[in-house]
């Protein structure tokens, strides 16, 4: 794929994967064919900052595990209120890097 292309994305979507992952994400996008270039544009990712949000607001309710794909977690979480508020607070700390590498795992399913 091009490289101008590829520093685009990277750009664009910085913001959305680990920063220990950016190089390993450039090298899988430099292999790709050219067609699936555009599903991996239009791939919808979770921004950190978003469910940071909602983690805060909302977390004890387990709607940020929710919204990960961690269904089980997030009914286990809703049912004992974020584990009487201290499951809610670690999430607090942790929540950026779980969606972050929710978002790069997305991504190498598709790549």
């Amino acid at each position: 794929m091009d490289s101008q292309k590829i520093d685009q994305f990277i750009a664009m979507n910085s913001k959305f994967f680990p920063t220990d992952k950016i190089s390993t994400i450039r090298e899988k996008l430099e292999s790709i064919p050219e067609y699936k270039y555009s599903v991996i544009q239009s791939l919808n990712y979770k921004d950190p900052t978003t469910l940071l949000i909602i983690s805060i607001f909302l977390g004890y309710l387990g709607i940020d595990r929710f919204m990960l794909g961690q269904i089980g977690l997030g009914v286990v979480k809703l049912l004992t209120f974020g584990g009487c508020g201290i499951w809610s607070i670690v999430d607090w700390c942790i929540i950026t890097k779980m969606t972050k590498e929710h978002n790069y795992n997305e991504l190498m399913k598709y790549i």
